[in-house]
């Protein structure tokens, strides 16, 4: 989890110390300061490159080694190309060709403030001591610091405090010295560089840390210039977004402090609020979170982002700023922004720098402290994706494609809020939304829009609501329909009406799984023989996390927890599991993405034959069972056995069922 952060702007003081040498321009560039991304200068690494010597490495005898190159230049010197790509002969790694084809090829202006290793990387070279694997930037960070004898750092910038490292040092001196600090405690700042073999920032850098000594790392030389960029506008974004006032209005806040003297809140449209917007929904699509929750306090705003199902705090915000950033979003979204009293929804769609669209459902909620705001990401790959992808596999996806593919009936997905039903819901009618069927939604609100579906949104101010949209819907000649969720016995009838008219209706409901659906359609007032006579089946389901695979380590089985998990089958246990072990790829939780779980309950004669007013939950599970059904536990079993998911894992999402059995 990320270290709680503030917004104080940077230090004016450590700006002249550690950003100053002897020219003034140790403040982050005018563009950084109207809230731009601070403009790139050259590298150093790039103006070395261009004053070395053109002619290929030396072609006669051994290529002097690095370190020697380091005691002859008094224990100092920049990593240029000439010297990175001898060393690289030297070490084994390229060939001499390789070396003098890198040299004398012409460089773009691109490539001219680049780090050397990526000019490099960008050749695409074979390892020559690993052959078959690339020479890429990953393994040249990894040679850089084995002959630097520093340790190597992937910077995760879900755990940088962006406002404490910034603080350490100017955007100008980090920029020019190809440095960032990454981590900063009571007693030293951990600092990442890409140029291991220079030393003089340290002695500049040493006075402005009050007795914490420095700690050096190499990272990424493409991930070191990224992160400063990102890392410092969003600073500077932030502090200057706070300075222009810090007047928050109280309406929907009871514990609002008085404060003489305020100044006009920041405005929606500010330059400084559209920057820091603009990282936060780029910033969220690079670490694959699927929520965005902006969450107001007494006197700061909390950032969190769930990723993969687990909720990270990301960043803080002054209350002022994280109102105007409510305040653009809502905009953003065609909200009324003046109304802060009541909850509302929106919708967002966005481009990606890679083109890629990407939807965002918003949704605001008055809390204690201000209105509370909840982002909703929606993976534009989700209709692309086959049900294999997803998690739905043999016996289980043969019925399902036998229950959907009927002409028509009832067909429920149940779950709760964040179990995956939007995506199975939406893959399906993908699927089945061919030129010769009119497929047809009525939603609240409309999850993702896709061109091959004919979506209405609920629209409770004009009365639009479930109910009387599949009344119209059935005047439309439709032929598949989907209800967003069954919430009331209104709904409830006119999705049974649709069945009985010939329709095929998809929907979802609340239920922990899928025996239960029955009885919450009996709560809701539906007649049991209407339910024989409409409902085909009921799918529930879960997400689990996956394990990552670059570091699941293989453990034996407990024993006890794989019987928990598979009662009141007497499953044989697999004969090896896996356990996450964490590492740079999974931010050391050990799990990397999430795959459904599935729990399928066809109505059958025999199970029809339960079915009544007081039906027995504990009896319609056992027939599901003798039937083939299988428990979203044992699911998940299945997955533990593949090597998909861990024990405890399934556990902690799939719930124990009402009557005891699991």
């Amino acid at each position: 989890m990320a270290t709680p952060l503030s917004s104080t702007p940077q230090d004016p003081q450590q700006d002249a110390v550690a950003g100053r040498e002897s020219e003034p321009d140790a403040a982050p560039s005018s563009s950084a300061a109207d809230g731009a991304p601070p403009t790139t200068r050259e590298s150093p690494a790039s103006a070395s490159a261009d004053d070395a010597p053109a002619g290929a490495p030396a072609a006669a005898g051994q290529p002097e080694k690095l370190a020697d190159r380091l005691v002859a230049h008094g224990g100092e010197r920049l990593l240029d190309l000439p010297a990175a790509l001898d060393q690289l002969v030297h070490d084994g790694y390229i060939s001499q060709r390789q070396a003098e084809d890198v040299l004398i090829a012409p460089r773009t202006k691109k490539e001219l403030t680049q780090h050397p290793l990526e000019v490099i990387a960008a050749r695409e070279y074979e390892n020559r001591n690993r052959p078959g694997s690339a020479l890429d930037l990953e393994t040249l960070t990894d040679w850089l610091c084995r002959i630097s004898g520093q340790p190597y750092l992937r910077i995760d910038p879900l755990k940088i405090n962006v406002n404490a490292v910034t603080e350490v040092m100017s955007y100008a001196f980090a920029q020019r010295h190809n440095i960032l600090a990454v981590e900063v405690t009571d007693d030293e700042v951990v600092v990442a560089s890409g140029q291991p073999f220079m030393y003089q920032w340290e002695n500049m850098l040493t006075q402005t840390l009050r007795g914490r000594r420095i700690r050096r790392v190499v990272t990424n030389p493409a991930d070191l210039n990224r992160y400063m960029l990102e890392f410092y506008t969003m600073a500077r974004a932030v502090s200057k977004a706070g300075e222009q006032g810090l007047e928050v209005s109280n309406v929907a806040n009871f514990e609002q402090m008085l404060e003489l003297g305020a100044l006009k809140s920041p405005e929606a449209n500010d330059a400084h609020i559209v920057n820091i917007v603009d990282w936060l929904l780029q910033y969220a699509f690079d670490q694959r979170a699927s929520d965005i929750h902006i969450e107001p306090r007494r006197e700061k705003g909390l950032i969190r982002f769930r990723i993969d199902g687990v909720l990270h705090h990301v960043y803080e915000l002054p209350s002022a700023v994280n109102a105007a950033v409510t305040s653009r979003l809502k905009i953003l979204g065609r909200m009324d922004v003046a109304e802060k009293r009541r909850p509302q929804d929106g919708r967002v769609k966005t481009k990606s720098p890679d083109g890629e669209e990407i939807e965002l459902r918003l949704s605001t909620l008055p809390t204690a402290f201000g209105e509370k705001m909840v982002l909703r990401i929606f993976d534009p790959d989700v209709l692309l994706r086959s049900f294999g992808e997803l998690g739905l596999t043999g016996r289980d996806y043969d019925r399902w494609q036998e229950m959907v593919h009927q002409p028509n009936g009832i067909v429920l997905v149940t779950g709760p809020t964040g179990s995956g039903k939007t995506t199975t819901l939406y893959s399906t009618l993908k699927q089945l939304a061919t030129s010769e069927v009119n497929v047809c939604t009525i939603e609240d609100p409309i999850e993702m829009v896709e061109p091959s579906f004919n979506q209405m949104q609920v629209q409770h101010n004009i009365d639009v609501s479930f109910a009387s949209g599949v009344r119209a819907l059935l005047r439309q000649d439709p032929d598949i329909i989907m209800i967003g969720e069954i919430r009331d016995l209104q709904t409830a009838e006119m999705a049974i009406q649709a069945a009985l008219t010939g329709h095929l209706v998809i929907s979802t409901l609340h239920t922990n799984d899928a025996p239960t659906a029955i009885t919450r359609l009996l709560d809701l007032g539906v007649p049991s023989y209407m339910i024989k006579a409409t409902v085909l089946g009921v799918m529930a389901q879960r997400l689990v996390r996956t394990l990552c695979p670059h570091c699941k380590m293989e453990d034996e089985a407990d024993l006890e927890a794989w019987e928990l998990l598979t009662h009141p089958f007497k499953a044989k246990p697999p004969s090896r599991v896996y356990w996450p072990k964490g590492c740079l790829e999974c931010r050391d939780t050990g799990y990397f993405g999430r795959v459904g779980i599935y729990e399928l309950l066809p109505l059958s004669d025999a199970v029809k034959g339960i079915v009544s007013s007081d039906v027995d939950i504990a009896q319609l599970r056992r027939q599901g069972m003798k039937e083939g059904m299988r428990t979203l536990r044992l699911s998940g079993a299945q997955k533990v056995g593949a090597g998909l998911t861990t024990i405890a894992e399934v556990l902690r999402v799939a719930p124990v069922s009402d009557d005891g059995s699991r």
